[in-house]
């Protein structure tokens, strides 16, 4: 087994000794690509076994993605059984996904699969592993995005994990920092406080989170393990400290720290030492995220008397404006590729959702009623906070508009999401 499959392994052991959230998120998906894959998934053979439908979750991945019509087989085939073909390319579907699980004597489930081509009459692709039965959806979730790269050409995220803060007014701890798998399902506390959490942010590695909390009446930022639950001090300088973001190579954040009386942004090494100032500017500089090669930060400042997005080298020197459109523009992300900017800007008395191609400077907007993104890991989606029926929540959006998401729960509001990384 891979060293990372491990990890992920040990992650969600970890995370049951931390706590059950009391409500999993609810998801609604709205609209769908232009040009659908159609799949058929199939049954899988003995899947009763397992404590969770296999072909169920791969199915409920594919169909949130927007990418894919996905197609009810309407029965259950094994890897192992012979298939017509031409009887499933005349149904419509280019591809049949079909497997089995076994339960071993260990105790562990072998679940095998296998991608089949409708048209070229022959396999794609296969995976065969044997996993714990608590496994058994993460299993489904890597079978889902072996089948989206294949036939996509861009990795799959549905094996991967979210981080946001849960808020319950009638709880004495009224904030949560949970942690779910990417469909909502799964949620786990990482930490709760009867003051404010913020702005958690992933480590490039998966297993810690960076946040910050209120518990002392005062902004400090912490660092939480999510395999063995013990977290570290960060930074507790004099006034705030905030907006917490990993270097890509995971050796350090970009902070936002108020202690000489001006917001600057500052870095510091993943263990709290090695405090280093980047801005040096009368304006408020904050919000700092690390280019994809981490030579680069992009930051809100308002140096130009209103709140806009820059950007300099990530050791400091000189500031270049970004944004241009709109009077007030915060919460830059760059996409995993470096080629994409989202952030929120306010125009005509709303807060919108945008996407601006970094080359070109091409903005679109992406939705409305929209705070703190968060990139997918394969840069095809942007996951924000929002309101829904009167509470706040979250919603996903694909870089091209084109597919919505909205993730919601009846335990009060969810708000300050994060995407995890790759685990494998």
């Amino acid at each position: 087994m891979r060293l990372m499959k491990k990890l992920h392994y040990l992650l969600f052991s970890a995370t049951l000794l931390m706590g059950t959230a009391q409500a999993q998120l609810h998801v609604e998906i709205a609209g769908v690509s232009n040009n659908q894959i159609p799949v058929a998934v199939a049954a899988f053979a003995d899947e009763s076994v397992a404590p969770e439908q296999v072909s169920a979750v791969i199915r409920a991945d594919l169909e949130r993605s927007g990418v894919f019509k996905v197609i009810d087989a309407r029965q259950a085939i094994s890897e192992t059984a012979s298939i017509d073909y031409s009887a499933w390319k005349a149904s419509g579907a280019d591809a049949v996904v079909v497997g089995s699980v076994q339960k071993l004597a260990d105790g562990r489930l072998a679940v095998r699969y296998k991608l089949l081509d409708t048209i070229k009459a022959g396999q794609i692709s296969s995976l065969s592993d044997a996993v714990q039965p608590r496994s058994t959806r993460l299993q489904a979730h890597r079978i889902a995005d072996d089948v989206y790269e294949k036939l996509t050409g861009v990795r799959g995220i549905f094996a991967t994990r979210i981080s946001y803060v849960g808020e319950n007014p009638r709880d004495k701890f009224r904030y949560r920092l949970e942690v779910a798998d990417s469909d909502g399902a799964g949620v786990q506390v990482a930490f709760m406080s009867p003051e404010p959490i913020i702005s958690p942010s992933w480590s490039p590695d998966g297993t810690k989170v960076a946040y910050v909390s209120y518990e002392k009446k005062k902004p400090i930022i912490y660092m939480q393990d999510l395999i063995t639950g013990q977290r570290r001090l960060i930074s507790n300088q004099k006034g705030n400290n905030s907006s917490p973001a990993w270097s890509p190579d995971g050796s350090k954040l970009a902070i936002s720290l108020s202690k000489d009386g001006n917001t600057e942004i500052y870095t510091v090494n993943a263990d709290g030492s090695g405090l280093h100032r980047v801005t040096d500017n009368p304006a408020i500089d904050s919000e700092a995220r690390f280019s994809a090669d981490g030579q680069t930060i992009y930051f809100m400042s308002d140096r130009s008397g209103g709140p806009q997005i820059y950007k300099m080298s990530a050791s400091g020197g000189n500031a270049s404006r970004v944004t241009f459109n709109g009077p007030y523009n915060i919460s830059p992300r760059i996409s995993p590729d470096g080629k994409t900017l989202a952030f929120i800007s306010q125009r005509n008395g709303a807060f919108s959702l945008y996407a601006m191609d970094l080359a070109s400077g091409q903005e679109l907007r992406l939705a409305d009623d929209a705070s703190e993104p968060s990139f997918s890991p394969n840069g095809k989606y942007i996951m924000y906070a929002t309101h829904s029926g009167g509470q706040r929540s979250l919603a996903v959006v694909s870089v091209d508009g084109r597919v919505k998401q909205s993730l919601t729960t009846q335990a009060g509001n969810i708000k300050e999401p994060t995407w995890g990384p790759f685990m494998q």
